[in-house]
């Protein structure tokens, strides 16, 4: 009884003896030599000092020690079997879950057809989405809450990776109300008297334009402050003054002209939305596949 850590070989090849009865048909199923069988069942029974089997002319029987052993091998391979069911359904995207953190907008005006795609692709993976501020997204990827997170860059967190996914543009925007405004190029200053409608502190969009802002001098508090862009883009068409947005987040409502872009004297620089994982950890296979998709997009 010196050495108890057996193989899981030799469990597999008791469990088969117990379930033929017979070492010749253990070794067939397993596709090893009668030999074989019968090696691992006494080196077995010579580890735990006890009898698994009574060998008889017409095969072999399992002794009370054996039945005992039994109930835990068919119990623990059942689990192994589950488990490598499990595995190759999430290999295969048969299951599992797609978990992503994003901003409302990133997720309405970017992630979309991405998601679409993937679901049509593959309905049996769970879509987990996380809707979140850039801010938030840090916390929930270091809790392994999600797996990928879409942010606005630039973002700084030593402890996560960051790839750069696609530029983005931002912009003034009037409602009807200012129309004119869009007419001619404007100095910021000017435009500036009109109510600014921005997101709350805290989001990327207002500490991105306040930092041009004050780049240039300037230094204002929102008349309005809101939650949500659908919000801003509301109040912005009814009147109540000026928008800070991304382009591509009102671009609906540019087309259909209900909200007009205001071209400034000064030029607002770029900013670009990144993909942000955890550093050294491998993502699983649903995530791996839906970024490749959005990467080559």
């Amino acid at each position: 009884m010196s050495n108890r850590l057996n193989s899981l070989e030799s469990y597999r090849i008791f469990l088969y003896t117990a379930r033929t009865g017979n070492f010749t048909k253990a070794a067939e199923f397993l596709h090893v030599t009668q030999p074989s069988v019968s090696y691992a069942i006494k080196q077995l029974e010579d580890c735990f000092g006890v009898k698994l089997f009574d060998r008889g002319s017409k095969g072999v029987k399992l002794t009370m020690e054996g039945k005992a052993l039994l109930d835990y091998i068919e119990q623990s391979f059942h689990l192994i079997e589950r488990g490598e069911r499990k595995l190759l359904e999430l290999a295969n995207l048969h299951g599992g879950d797609l978990r992503i953190g994003a901003s409302g907008p990133i997720i309405k005006h970017i992630l979309l057809p991405y998601i679409d795609k993937f679901h049509a692709e593959h309905p049996n993976v769970r879509i987990r989405l996380q809707q979140s501020k850039t801010n938030e997204i840090s916390k929930q990827l270091k809790e392994e809450n999600i797996d990928l997170g879409f942010v606005h860059l630039p973002f700084d967190d030593q402890e996560l990776a960051i790839q750069p996914l696609m530029s983005i543009q931002d912009c003034f925007l009037v409602g009807e109300a200012y129309k004119e405004l869009a007419s001619q190029a404007v100095s910021v200053r000017e435009l500036l008297k009109l109510p600014l409608l921005l997101p709350t502190a805290g989001s990327s969009t207002r500490l991105f334009v306040e930092q041009w802002l004050a780049g240039h001098g300037i230094y204002k508090e929102p008349d309005i402050e809101l939650t949500s862009t659908e919000m801003i883009i509301e109040f912005a068409q009814r009147g109540y003054g000026m928008a800070f947005l991304t382009r591509r987040f009102a671009q609906q409502e540019l087309n259909s002209e209900t909200l007009f872009e205001v071209t400034l004297t000064e030029a607002l620089p770029s900013r670009a939305i990144g993909v942000v994982t955890r550093k050294d950890a491998t993502l699983p296979t649903s995530s791996s596949v839906f970024l490749k998709d959005v990467m080559n997009q």
